[in-house]
């Protein structure tokens, strides 16, 4: 795996938020930097802490950013109910929208239960972009020498 775009877990909650974003629009605008907002930072914690923890090289570290995760996917249905007691959103929506969140916990819960599963196995598989990364170093500096030798 090169990216967290190709993690399911990310897949799903990338869906999810665009479709926070989509409903959120329709929410009135006293409601902008309040209920808005929080539905959206919510929304978009969930996608940002899986790609900040697939940057980290030891499992402990990127089940915590998982779990956090975890914590904003359920402050997106607490904000969806008081959406819904609002009368911002029907019970329809809202129940939708709850199936949504909690087909992203399930598999955002089986990847924990996988890195959980690494971590006690001691598997370590460094991230492939790491070893792009040192070739692309590693290209750069000869180049350099090259220029400098040459000039």
């Amino acid at each position: 795996m090169k990216t967290f775009e190709e993690l399911d877990c990310w897949k799903k909650a990338a869906a999810l938020r665009r479709k926070v974003s989509t409903l959120t629009k329709t929410f009135p605008v006293e409601e902008k930097f309040r209920l808005m907002d929080q539905l959206l930072r919510a929304s978009r914690s969930v996608t940002a802490n899986l790609a900040e923890g697939f940057g980290r090289f030891h499992y402990q570290e990127y089940i915590q950013y998982c779990r956090q995760s975890r914590g904003s996917l359920y402050e997106i249905i607490d904000h969806l109910i008081v959406a819904c007691e609002e009368k911002y959103i029907t019970e329809n929506e809202l129940n939708e929208m709850r199936q949504e969140v909690h087909h992203c916990l399930a598999i955002l819960n089986g990847f924990i239960n996988y890195l959980m599963k690494a971590k006690s196995n001691n598997q370590v598989q460094e991230p492939e972009i790491w070893y792009n990364l040192i070739e692309q170093t590693q290209q750069i500096t000869n180049n350099e020498q090259r220029i400098t030798n040459n000039g």
